[in-house]
C-alpha cells in the first residue's frame, strides 16, 4: 500500500487536463519515485499470452471463460474485472492492405497477417475514474500510477462508465470494482510487474516512463528504415487528451483496429466549466423567483 501522501502545493489549474509532469507530486507525494509504465511494442508479441496467465496467477484473479469468442484465438474477448491484461488478435487480408503477403494463403487465394497486442489499463495522468470515486477507493500511488483499494470500494460503479478506454469493470457475484494495479505490491519490493517479467520477446516493457518514451521513438524511427510506415505510437503524448498514458503502445495499423479510441479525452476535463454553467443557471433560476415574488408584491 502507497505511503500516506503529504502535503503539497496546491494543484494548478490545469489538474483535470493537459499536460501534467509529476501526477504523484499533485497527487501530495513529496520525495517518490521516478514515475515508471509501460511500453507494449506489438510488433513483436507473438500472442503467446504468457502476461495474461501471469497476471492471473501472481495477481489471483478468478477464471472468466475458457470458451473462444469466434475472434481467432482470443478466449477473454477485452479487459475486465477479472481480465487485467488481453491480448488481441486482429486479422487482416493484406491483399487488402496493399502489401505483399506474409503468411499462408487464404480464402480466395488472399493472404493475411496477423497483428497482436497485450492490452492493459493505461494508468492515465488524468484519471476520471480517480477523479469521479466518491470514497476515495481509486488512489495515485507514489509511483504515479492508478490503484483500486478493494476494501474501500463499495460497487457504486461511477469508474465505469468515466474510463475512456472501458478498462474498469465491476466483477459479479463481488461488487468491487477491478482493474490492473501495475503489481503495486512488486513495486514495493523492487520488482518488475509480472506480465513484463513472462513477456518472452520483450513486447511488454517496464521501467521509467521518460525512458520508455525515448525507447519507443527510437524504436518507431528503426521500423520505419526497414519500410513498416504504419508504425506508430499511442498513448505517448503527454498534450493529448488524457495527458499521456502510464501504459503506451507501438501500433502498426489505426487504434481503431486494435479496439482503442482514436481520440480519447479524461471524462471529467470539462468539469470545472459544466459547474460554472450549472451556477450560472440556478443564479439565474433564483433572480427570476425572486422577481417574480416582487413583482406579485407590487
Amino acid at each position: 500500500m502507497p505511503e500516506k501522501p503529504v502535503p503539497s502545493e496546491a494543484p494548478g489549474p490545469n489538474r483535470l487536463s493537459g499536460p501534467l509532469p509529476d501526477p504523484a507530486a499533485d497527487a501530495g507525494y513529496s520525495g517518490h519515485p521516478e514515475r515508471v509504465g509501460f511500453f507494449t511494442d506489438t510488433s513483436v508479441c507473438i500472442g503467446c499470452k504468457a502476461c495474461e496467465v501471469a497476471c492471473k496467477e501472481w495477481n489471483l484473479l478468478p477464471e472468466d471463460g475458457l470458451e473462444l469468442t469466434g475472434m481467432s484465438y482470443d478466449n477473454t474477448g477485452e479487459l475486465g474485472a477479472s481480465t487485467w491484461r488481453h491480448v488481441a488478435f486482429v486479422e487482416q487480408s493484406t491483399t487488402d492492405l496493399g502489401m505483399p503477403g506474409t503468411g499462408p494463403p487464404g480464402p480466395a487465394g488472399a493472404e493475411v497477417r496477423w497483428l497482436m497486442s497485450s492490452d492493459v489499463c493505461k494508468h492515465c495522468t488524468h484519471a476520471a475514474c480517480l477523479d469521479v470515486c466518491p470514497t476515495g477507493a481509486l488512489i495515485r500511488t507514489e509511483h504515479g500510477t492508478v490503484l483500486v483499494q478493494d476494501d474501500v470500494c463499495n460497487g457504486c460503479g461511477y469508474c465505469v462508465p468515466a474510463c475512456p478506454y472501458g478498462v474498469i469493470d465491476i466483477r459479479p457475484g463481488d461488487g468491487g470494482a477491478f482493474k490492473c494495479t501495475l503489481c503495486q505490491d512488486r513495486l514495493g519490493a523492487g520488482l518488475a510487474p509480472a506480465c513484463a517479467t513472462a513477456c518472452p520477446t520483450e513486447s511488454i516493457q517496464f521501467g521509467p516512463l521518460d525512458q520508455l518514451r525515448e525507447r519507443a521513438a527510437h524504436r518507431v524511427e528503426e521500423l520505419h528504415e526497414l519500410g513498416e510506415t504504419t508504425a506508430r505510437l499511442y498513448g505517448h503524448d503527454p498534450d493529448d487528451g488524457v495527458g499521456g498514458d502510464g501504459a503506451f503502445f507501438l501500433l502498426l495499423d489505426e487504434p481503431e483496429v486494435y479496439g482503442l479510441p482514436p481520440d480519447p479525452v479524461v471524462t471529467t476535463r470539462d468539469l470545472p466549466s459544466m459547474w460554472r454553467c450549472a451556477a450560472a443557471a440556478a443564479g439565474t433560476a433564483a433572480a427570476l423567483v425572486a422577481a417574480c415574488f416582487a413583482g406579485r408584491r407590487g
